[in-house]
């Protein structure tokens, strides 16, 4: 079997999956995409007085805005969620979810950690990919309406989702020597970048959704951590973040690449 006959079995494959799956992939891909905000409003919850001494602690702001604070966090993301998995004002959802994680990315200095940073910046390319599904759904209430081929914002939203998306791949790099580090590295390098510039894209996130849950499931396996140890909080975090980013990539899957891609562009040739 040659190498385009490979190809073009797994592309069938992707294809099939989709047609058995597009019913309910949008909701298991929205519901993995927030999964980080949930966790994280839940924890406000849970952790409400370490949270609140914390941030009192590191911005010397008193009792009242520290409380304030983890209000915040815990009001926004929980009811972000909500909106999102109700498929209501997913617009607002996502732009309060957008000042979520602006707003800690400052207080808690993620700013000056490069790896964190980075996860913040890819859980925003998940919601830039979530803004472009529901412009998306707000046009299909038109059928049978002409409309130009496709609005610039959705196409540029896609594009920006998917490149921000590899900044957290890019954090679960494994800088070593070993056969199977290397050969990681290579294969999930080249699976991301036909994501970021949109060729064989469905077949190459597929690819990765399935890689990246593999790798998850057994690097940050946080169930196996007694509650007390910090180690569980680390990689419950590290669980949460590397999901969302695999909703990102269903998003991608469900919702194909976008205009500008060279999927779309070699309709065009």
């Amino acid at each position: 079997m040659g190498q385009n006959d490979l190809m073009g079995t797994a592309e069938d494959f992707a294809d099939q999956f989709l047609r058995v799956t597009k019913q309910y992939l949008p909701h298991v891909a929205r519901l993995c995409l927030i999964s980080t905000f949930l966790e994280d409003g839940i924890r406000m919850w849970f952790q409400w007085s370490e949270q609140r001494d914390y941030i009192d602690s590191t911005w010397s702001c008193g009792y009242l805005l520290a409380s304030s604070f983890v209000f915040l966090n815990l009001l926004g993301q929980l009811t972000g969620c909500v909106l999102v998995l109700s498929r209501n004002f997913v617009q607002y959802a996502c732009f309060g979810l957008f000042g979520i994680i602006a707003l800690q990315t400052i207080a808690y200095s993620i700013l000056w950690d490069l790896k964190f940073l980075m996860r913040n910046l890819a859980l925003g390319g998940g919601l830039l990919l979530l803004l472009a599904e529901s412009r998306s759904e707000g046009k299909s209430m038109f059928a049978g309406v002409p409309t130009m081929r496709e609005s610039s914002p959705k196409q540029y939203m896609q594009l920006g989702g998917r490149v921000l998306l590899v900044l957290m791949f890019m954090t679960l790099l494994h800088f070593d020597a070993s056969f199977f580090s290397i050969l990681q590295n290579i294969v999930g390098t080249a699976l991301m970048v036909l994501v970021a510039i949109g060729f064989k894209t469905k077949l190459a996130a597929l690819t990765l959704v399935v890689w990246l849950f593999i790798i998850n499931v057994y690097f940050n396996a946080f169930w196996t951590i007694p509650v007390y140890k910090p180690m569980h909080d680390f990689l419950k975090y590290d669980f949460f973040q590397t999901m969302s980013v695999i909703g990102g990539l269903l998003l991608v899957v469900a919702l194909g690449p976008g205009g500008v891609s060279m999927d779309e562009k070699k309709k065009e040739w």
